[in-house]
C-alpha cells in the first residue's frame, strides 16, 4: 500500500519537472490521486507516464495558455492550448459554473485539449456548488460501431453529478463502451484474459484477448453485441462525441488523437479539428425548483433505492457509493498499485531524480 500524500507529492513533482507551473501540477496530481482513491485504477497514477510521454512526443504543452475564444451568456467555446485535459477541464467547469450562475446554466465545449482523467473528477466541481454538473469527453479511436470491424469511437465517457441534502452526491460516471480500455491494460498487466463482450478480434469475432485492440481488434460498445443492446452504447458514444468534438471544433470519430498508451503513443491524424474535445455543463438547481426541495426529494431517491429488496449476499447500490467506499478505506490504508506501475512510476523517478 502507499499513501495517497506520498502519491500525490510524487505526481506533482513530475508533473512540475516537465515545465507545469505548482498550481498546474498539485490540480493535475490531484485529479490522478483522486481517480487512484476512487478506486479507479485505470485512470489514476498508472497514466503519468502516458502523459509525460505525450510531452516526450510534443503533443503536450505544459504552461498553456487556455482561451475563451467564443462565448454567449450560458456557452462557451475553450481552446486548451494543448495543455494537460487534467487542467483544461477544470478550468472549462469552472466558466460553466460562472455562467450557471448568471443565466441558470453553462454549457462549455473544449477543443485543443488532452486526456482529462475521470469524468466524475470534473462533474463534482459542480455539485460541489449544489449544481448539477456534467462531464464528458472523446478519446482515441479503439471502439468499433456495431456490425463495424473498424475503430471509429473512443470510450468516450459521461458523468453526471447531483446534489443531495444529507446523502452524498449521485455520482455516475461511465464509459459507453462494454469496458475502458484502461481496464484491459490492468488485464494485460496481470497477464490475464478478458470476459466475452468486452472486445472483438480484427475479424469482429467474439475474444478474450486483452491485447485485441493491440492486434487490430477494437473494444465493443456498452451491451456488447446487437442482442445485448450495444447500438445502444453506440449511440452514447456517437453523442459524446458530437458534443466534445463536432460542436467544439476538436477532431471526433477516427480522428480523435491517440493517447500516450504503449503501442498508441504515434503521431496524432489530426485532421478535422484540433486536439481532444470535452464537453461540461453546470446546472443551476433553482432554474427548475427549490433547491432545499430538490436536495430533500434526492435524499428520498437514494434512500429507497438503498432500501430495495436485494438478491442474497448483495446490497443496492446508487452511483457513487462504491467510489465513497474505496476512498474511504483507501485513505485510511493506502493506495494498491500494480507492480508494473510502481516499476513505470519508478522509472520516471530516475528519469527526473525524483525518488518514488
Amino acid at each position: 500500500m502507499y499513501s495517497s500524500e506520498k502519491v500525490r507529492k510524487f505526481t506533482e513533482k513530475i508533473f512540475r519537472a516537465i515545465g507545469c507551473s505548482n498550481r498546474d501540477a498539485r490540480l493535475a496530481a490531484d485529479v490522478l490521486v483522486n481517480a487512484d482513491l476512487r478506486g479507479v485504477d485505470s485512470h489514476g497514477v498508472a497514466r503519468l507516464a502516458g502523459y509525460v510521454r505525450l510531452f516526450d512526443h510534443g503533443r503536450l504543452n505544459p504552461k498553456p495558455e487556455i482561451k475563451i475564444i467564443h462565448q454567449t451568456p450560458s456557452t462557451a467555446v475553450i481552446d486548451g492550448d494543448k495543455g494537460l485535459g487534467l487542467v483544461v477541464a477544470p478550468f472549462a467547469m469552472k466558466i460553466a459554473i460562472k455562467k450557471a450562475q448568471r443565466a441558470g446554466s453553462g454549457w462549455i465545449s473544449v477543443q485543443n485539449s488532452n486526456h482529462f482523467g475521470i469524468a466524475g473528477y470534473h462533474a463534482m466541481l459542480a455539485s460541489d456548488q449544489d449544481m448539477i454538473g456534467w462531464a464528458m469527453t472523446n478519446a482515441a479511436p479503439l471502439v468499433v460501431p456495431t456490425f463495424s470491424t473498424e475503430k471509429l469511437l473512443g470510450t468516450n465517457p459521461i458523468a453526471l453529478a447531483v446534489p443531495a441534502e444529507t446523502q452524498p452526491a449521485f455520482v455516475a460516471d461511465f464509459a459507453t463502451t462494454a469496458v475502458a480500455y484502461g481496464k484491459m491494460e490492468i488485464l494485460q498487466r496481470k497477464g490475464l484474459d478478458a470476459p466475452l463482450g468486452w472486445v472483438q478480434d480484427e475479424k469482429g469475432l467474439p475474444t478474450a484477448n486483452a491485447n485485441a485492440v493491440k492486434e487490430g481488434g477494437g473494444l465493443l460498445p456498452l451491451g456488447g453485441d446487437r442482442e445485448h443492446g450495444s447500438h445502444k452504447g453506440y449511440g452514447l458514444g456517437a453523442i459524446v462525441d458530437i458534443l466534445s468534438g463536432v460542436l467544439s471544433g476538436a477532431n471526433f470519430g477516427p480522428w480523435v488523437p491517440p493517447f500516450a498508451t504503449a503501442g498508441f503513443h504515434g503521431v496524432a491524424a489530426e485532421q478535422v479539428g484540433k486536439g481532444t474535445g470535452h464537453f461540461l455543463g453546470a446546472m443551476r438547481i433553482d432554474g427548475f425548483r427549490s433547491k432545499e426541495d430538490f436536495k430533500k426529494s434526492m435524499d428520498v431517491w437514494i434512500n429507497r433505492f438503498r432500501s430495495a429488496t436485494h438478491i442474497d449476499g448483495e446490497k443496492v447500490q446508487i452511483p457513487g457509493d462504491q467510489e465513497r467506499n474505496f476512498m474511504a478505506e483507501r485513505l485510511a490504508n493506502g493506495i494498491p498499485l500494480n507492480e508494473k506501475v510502481v516499476e513505470s512510476l519508478e522509472e520516471l523517478g530516475q528519469r527526473f531524480k525524483i525518488r518514488f
